[in-house]
């Protein structure tokens, strides 16, 4: 392998760690993409199986999605924003994509649940 590149396998164990250090810019801001849309799998399925509707549905989804990377990065990474564009960049990093992932997920498993 090249000198300098790293495994995927490598990149994902740095997810777990308490320091940025080994990630590169791009790996970090795929690794938020990546954790925005597992939880938007998860809380699509939580939302489908629990009959949750409407615009409550999409705002509680809002504030745990943009919370829980805000939190990652912040807290757990301990990153500097501004290397990255800073707060807002970071936080919006994939954040349509999963909106769009979690309304697929919540509409399917709420219409094969509940649909009358």
């Amino acid at each position: 392998m090249e000198e300098g590149v790293r495994t995927p396998v490598e990149v994902e164990q740095d997810c777990y760690s308490w320091s940025h250090l080994s990630f590169s810019q791009d790996e970090f801001l795929d690794v938020i993409y990546w954790l925005r849309q597992i939880i938007a799998v998860i809380l699509g399925v939580i939302w489908g199986v629990a009959p949750l509707k409407g615009f409550l549905g999409i705002a509680i989804f809002c504030v745990i999605n943009a919370g829980v990377l805000y939190v990652y990065f912040s807290s757990f990474q301990q990153i500097d924003e501004e290397e990255y564009g800073g707060t807002w960049e970071l936080t919006k990093e994939g954040f349509m994509t999963s909106f769009a992932l979690f309304l697929v997920v919540w509409i399917i498993f709420y219409t094969a649940l509940h649909f009358d």
